[in-house]
Formats: C-alpha cells, structure tokens, sequence
C-alpha cells in the first residue's frame, strides 16, 4: 500500500481554525488527521505540502517509524511547533489507515485497552462575562452535561504579576465555581504560563482552599528550573503541577523529568508528532511515576485520536474535550465520536480512528482569520474571528 494523495482542509469557527488533513492510498483506504494550530493555519498547511512532496507520497502508511524519521532527522532543522503539528496530522492519518486497512481500531494495535472507559474534563464552557455569577452558571450548565471536572482560567489578561483588584476577582471566580458545583467535581486551574515564579506560587497558596486537582503551566514553558521552584514550593499544598502542551518533542522533556519538575504530562498529540510519540512519552513519564493528561483543543479527528491513546495508556489520568461547547456543526464534521456519560467517554468503536469526514460541513464553514490571544482583556469570551480568510 502507498500514500497517494494527502489534502489539507480547513473547518473555521469563531476562535479556531481546524485544519483536517484526508491522506488516501492506492488500495482506496482513507485516512484523516487534525491539529488546531495557534495562529499558524498557512504555516502549518505550507509545511504538510512542503513534506509530502520529499517524503511522504509513496509511502507505506504501514511505516510510522520510517515517517517520524523522515520527518525530524532527514529533514535535518531542529523540529518546532510548526513540524511537529505537520506530522501529526500526517501519523494521525497513516493509522486511521492501519486500522482501517486491518479493521481495528487503533488502540487495539497499540496493545489494546487498559480501561473500560475515559475520564475527561470540560474545557471551552465559561465563555460568559467574568463575573462570579456567570462563571457560576456557566460551571452549573456543564455540570448539567455530565461532567465531573471543569477546567478554567480565572486570570484575566494577567502576565507575570496582577493587580491586586484583579488577584481578589480571580479568586472570587475559583470560589463561585466551587460553591455553585459542590467538592466532588474536581477544579483544574489553567495557568496558560502567565506567572513569574513568585506570583504562581502566591495565587497557588491562595486557591488551595478550594481544593483544585492540579495548577497547569503557572509559568511560561521555556524555563523548567523555573517551574521546578514553583513546584517545590506549592507541594505542601497537595496540589500537582501539570503543564507540556507547548513542548513539542521528546528530547524537550529530558531536563523536565529529571528535575521531577512536573506531576502531570500534558503534550498535545495533534502537536508532538503524533500518537506513537505520545505514546513514548508516557512510558518515559512512567518510570519518573508521572501521569499522562494530553492536552487537546482540537475537534473530533483529534479528540478520537486522543480517545485511543488515553484507552491504552496505563498511566493516562484524564483528558480534555472542547467539542460540547463549540458550535455543533464542529461534530457534525467529523461524525463517530462517542458522546460523554457522566463524566466519562465509552471506549471508541469503528476501524481506524473510528470517525468519518463530511466535506460538505467542511465547505459550508471556511477558514476565518483568526488572531487568538490570550493576554487580550475578554480573550475568555473566545470570539477571535474577524473576517473570512
């Protein structure tokens, strides 16, 4: 079997554009991968088609390794955000392929499940004014769809430090949303590496009362002695420290786990070359006795591929899902996910990643020009669209 063909589309919505890759082969299978990439659509797509062209067209989809070599050693520049979006996609797609082709489903060839069901959490649902009524509502009403975890960014458009009026409001929003859920539904507090060291481990100490499951990314990705400290320092408190979703290789997180820097995992698979290499990874944070929880803003390619992963990983903790609280012709692109119950995604069915592709929904929702920014005052509201590309 040969890779023949690979197409980038794009499903634009109001705060992300989805760029879906179909890869078709000559024996008629058909593959598709997703990522969401920050602000770098044409990049990203530029990229896939630079590759394909070198390296991909005329493969066996069969061989992952032989692609992720191609791709990160032959193509000899340091692979980056932008690469290891591009071959994501591209791996995604060969073992959509793979399971098609052998009529699996993927984690069945990754050595099958580990658990019966996945845990995942709701993120995307405060999309309302930053007040502690909304926020309450708004974490009520996902509660109402069955989630049992709920994760947020209560800061504003803060970096490094906060006013201190902005600090108290922040705070006022955490305890609306733990007061309006009750303590069995657990609080991730998303970060988004706004913090100094000092001003993490400050606000860190004072959400402790409310009891969160984890702090993610309290400071920017590119210093881990840095996040080391921050750990160090909220331990005490019991609550982990997650973060990786803007680490975009393997060799990246050496100097992470060697330092016990981090609890929790987070690499992005539509981001980190895939599923194998997430796959990797875990059993590397494995030995440090450190969970997986993948980070994942993409739609339901993504997610499905995702889903795999999470059902046969052993130390997979919980997984992220925007797709409930995203306009609906977003699942309506890509049909086949399961639907989550109380608080849990059933195992995924089907051959290959398990979902479908509807062009037509594709073709009716275009690219937008989207700048995304998340140190905007309102980002939260996600409303980046500004006009169609």
């Amino acid at each position: 079997m040969k890779i023949t063909s690979i197409t980038p589309l794009v499903l634009g919505t109001r705060w992300r554009n989805l760029v879906i890759l179909k890869v078709e082969t000559d024996e008629g299978f058909v593959g598709l991968g997703e990522s969401r990439p920050v602000n770098k659509v044409e990049a990203v797509i530029g990229h896939v088609k630079d590759v394909a062209e070198r390296f991909v067209l005329g493969l066996d989809p069969f061989n992952i390794e032989l692609l992720v070599h191609r791709l990160t050693v032959e193509d000899y520049g340091r692979p980056g955000e932008v690469a290891m979006t591009g071959l994501a996609m591209i791996e995604m797609a060969c073992w959509d392929i793979i399971g098609k082709a052998l009529n699996q489903p993927v984690y069945r060839l990754l050595g099958g499940a580990v658990r019966e069901r996945i845990k995942t959490y709701a993120n995307g649902w405060y999309t309302v004014e930053r007040t502690p009524e909304e926020f309450a509502a708004a974490a009520r009403r996902a509660v109402a769809k069955g989630y049992r975890a709920l994760k947020f960014d209560p800061f504003g458009a803060g970096y490094y430090e906060m006013e201190r009026s902005e600090k108290l409001k922040s705070i006022a929003l955490v305890e609306a949303v733990r007061d309006a859920v009750g303590p069995e539904v657990e609080l991730l507090i998303e970060m988004h590496g706004r913090f100094n060291p000092a001003t993490a481990i400050e606000i860190a100490r004072e959400l402790a009362s409310f009891k969160p499951s984890w702090y993610e990314e309290p400071v920017p990705p590119a210093n881990y002695p840095a996040l080391k400290k921050v750990a160090d320092a909220i331990a005490p408190l019991g609550v982990p420290v997650a973060t990786g979703e803007r680490i975009h290789t393997l060799h990246d997180y050496r100097e992470l786990l060697e330092l016990h820097a981090a609890d929790i995992l987070q690499p992005d698979i539509a981001h980190f070359g895939g599923i194998l290499n997430t796959k990797k990874l875990a059993a590397w944070a494995d030995a440090y006795y450190v969970l997986m929880a993948p980070h994942n803003v993409g739609g339901p390619i993504a997610t499905a591929a995702a889903l795999h992963l999470a059902a046969c990983t052993p130390n997979f903790k919980i997984q992220e899902n925007f797709n409930d609280f995203d306009e609906p012709y977003v699942l309506a692109s890509a049909p086949g996910l399961p639907a989550v119950e109380d608080g849990y995604f059933p195992l995924p069915s089907g051959p290959g990643l398990g979902v479908t592709l509807d062009e037509a929904v594709v073709a009716e929702h275009p690219a937008q020009h989207i700048h995304f920014n998340l140190f905007k005052e309102g980002w939260h509201k996600r409303d980046a669209r500004m006009k169609t590309m």
